[in-house]
């Protein structure tokens, strides 16, 4: 039989073989495989989940390779319609790539990865020939919604088919899966097959100095392969002859950042660039010593969180969470949280995630109208970095209780 993951022993940009450690946060399943609720428990696969720093180029990439049939199954339940800041993103990134492309309205636009199609819906009713590339179960949502749609792993054979019968696209996007597909160098081999000549790649991932600033230690999963700052990226994509000409942060997933790339010398360098490479080097994201401390921050933040419910659930209060994001399962993981302590999580009333377990636990998925219904005390918001969002929305639907802001300081919120 063969294996289902593979240690990384090199970067998978440069090659080099001096990966330092900065925490390792446990076995860990993976984080969207979800049994259903009332199933009898049996073995769930749990793989070793270590963050490492190359000492060579700077890129942050965890050690170890979980397949990509494990992760992301035909059954995989997520889909970006789901999330309000994440449709508004997209139809944000259409207006800039409009703008600063130029699109014409016969430009094809591809997206590897392209979920239920909510980034492409945005190309699509401005009028623009379109085409997803997705392996889930989300394609059959986009193609329901009119979003042409194949459905399939990327690879550079997939990328040289796409190639062979739809032509060179001016855009292609990979929007939160730029990190997660294996063997980088194939991805962008792909991809620059995928375009034309005066075509631009554009990609979202969660932002390396983001994570570190705000401690967001739950952004870290197998499906993320890789933690990107900028000046691994234009190392990465240079060796492929693309060149970065811009770049923007944007607020998807806690701290992201999009970036625009074409073939060398097709498009002047705008200031953002530089901008984002000189505050990389003010931060030691560049030469890793702003990593120096994350790991003791991390476990001071565990602690503190434990030392934050421990007298609530000694008072027999009820605990819901809030939320069942991917990053939901690394957190309760690796603090240890069970259903003695967080009676259930919430979730809205479309989500595939619903009547299930939280990966690892016996911690049921439920529809968040029971929130309402039940008024637990205390509700532990598990996508915090949006809590600013969620606690107003929640206490204007009727939810009376007091809110926990897990990371980066764990806190009572009284909104």
């Amino acid at each position: 039989m063969a294996s289902s993951s593979t240690p990384v022993t090199t970067c998978q940009i440069c090659g080099c073989k001096q990966l330092s450690p900065i925490i390792f946060v446990g076995y860990i399943p993976p984080v969207n495989t979800m049994p259903s609720i009332g199933v009898p428990p049996v073995e769930e696969p749990s793989f070793p989940l270590e963050l490492l720093r190359c000492d060579d180029c700077g890129l942050v990439q965890i050690g170890l390779e979980v397949s990509q049939e494990v992760l992301f199954p035909e059954s995989y339940p997520y889909l970006s319609s789901s999330t309000r800041i994440l449709r508004e993103n997209f139809a944000n990134q259409y207006r800039e790539v409009a703008e600063l492309v130029g699109l014409r309205h016969d430009d094809l636009v591809i997206d590897v990865g392209s979920n239920d199609g909510t980034l492409l819906d945005n190309y699509h009713q401005a009028g623009h020939p379109v085409l997803g590339i997705e392996p889930s179960q989300a394609a059959d949502v986009a193609i329901g919604r009119g979003i042409r749609t194949r459905k399939t792993y990327f690879s550079l054979a997939t990328a040289t088919q796409v190639r062979q019968e739809f032509g060179p696209a001016r855009v292609v996007t990979a929007c939160n899966v730029f990190a997660h597909i294996a063997d980088v160098h194939a991805v962008v081999d792909g991809i620059v097959a995928m375009l034309g000549d005066d075509g631009v790649f554009v990609s979202e991932s969660h932002y390396l100095a983001d994570l570190v600033e705000t401690l967001q230690y739950d952004t870290i999963y197998h499906e993320h392969l890789r933690y990107y700052h900028l000046g691994a990226l234009i190392r990465l994509l240079g060796e492929h002859g693309l060149e970065v000409f811009h770049v923007r942060r944007i607020p998807t997933h806690g701290g992201s950042i999009r970036v625009f790339a074409g073939r060398r010398g097709q498009r002047p360098i705008m200031a953002s660039v530089a901008e984002c490479v000189a505050r990389e080097d003010a931060q030691g994201i560049t030469d890793g010593r702003g990593l120096a401390d994350f790991r003791n921050r991390v476990i001071a933040s565990k602690l503190n969180l434990y030392a934050l419910l421990a007298p609530i659930k000694a008072s027999g209060a009820r605990i819901y969470g809030i939320g069942a994001p991917s990053r939901a399962s690394t957190l309760i993981n690796y603090v240890g949280l069970d259903d003695g302590v967080l009676d259930a999580v919430m979730e809205i009333s479309t989500s595939h995630k619903l009547n299930k377990y939280v990966p690892g636990t016996r911690i049921p998925v439920l529809d968040e109208k029971k929130l309402f219904v039940d008024q637990p005390e205390f509700a532990l918001l598990l996508s915090w970095h949006i809590a600013d969002e969620l606690a107003p929305i929640l206490r204007k639907n009727g939810y009376r209780g007091k809110f926990i802001v897990p990371l980066p300081t764990p806190r009572v919120l009284d909104a």
